[in-house]
């Protein structure tokens, strides 16, 4: 774990409120250790059971953004962006991390039990429907990534505009992984659009 130097420039509430989706970037890189800092900080976003099955895959390469681009029907975010992410969901590696994440605090005995409990609960689950749960989780490490990004000076554009089993190839993923997202990121050249988004009483239901 590395111990972040980053200092937020934005509060939670200014980040989330002042965040768009960037398409134009500045020609400016990031330092191999601030994208650690930023992974170590989206890394405690919370999921079910404690099992993290998020992985993250950064391309800093400019001819690899290229190929990346020719299978992302050619937006040009993800070139003009100095670094893109990757975010896959991988519910095979998630099984073979679960003696990892049982908090270490735990007895031995009772530790043991939770192991059995959460192989035997995720082993009888159909292949598609661990890998669907195992998306879920990890769209909401998606969402602690954007506002972490906005929060320490940084744009970025969600994507889903492209060929998953091309990218997988590129990247040497395995079949099995799920890619959440595409996540070009860096210094913003242009503003974005204006938020245009549902009034607060179209979306909730007070109960009591």
């Amino acid at each position: 774990m590395t111990t972040s130097t980053l200092k937020p420039t934005l509060s939670v509430r200014e980040a989330i409120e002042t965040r768009r989706s960037i398409r134009t970037y500045q020609d400016r890189a990031i330092s191999r250790e601030d994208i650690h800092q930023i992974i170590d900080l989206v890394r405690l976003t919370p999921s079910a059971y404690n099992l993290q099955p998020w992985r993250f895959h950064v391309v800093t390469d400019a001819a690899l953004k290229e190929k990346l681009q020719s299978v992302s029907y050619g937006q040009k975010q993800v070139t003009s962006a100095p670094a893109v992410m990757l975010m896959v969901s991988d519910s095979e590696e998630m099984m073979r991390s679960i003696p990892e994440i049982v908090h270490f605090g735990l007895p031995a005995e009772r530790k043991e039990q939770e192991i059995k409990s959460l192989t035997e609960m995720f082993s009888q689950m159909t292949d598609e429907e661990r890998s669907a749960w195992a998306l879920n989780q990890t769209n909401i490490a998606l969402g602690f990534l954007l506002v972490a990004l906005q929060g320490l000076g940084y744009a970025s554009n969600p994507m889903l505009g492209f060929e998953p089993e091309k990218v997988k190839e590129l990247l040497g993923l395995p079949e099995h992984v799920t890619l959440a997202a595409m996540v070009p990121f860096g210094y913003a050249a242009s503003e974005g659009y204006p938020h245009h988004r549902l009034e607060t009483e179209k979306l909730v239901k007070i109960h009591g």
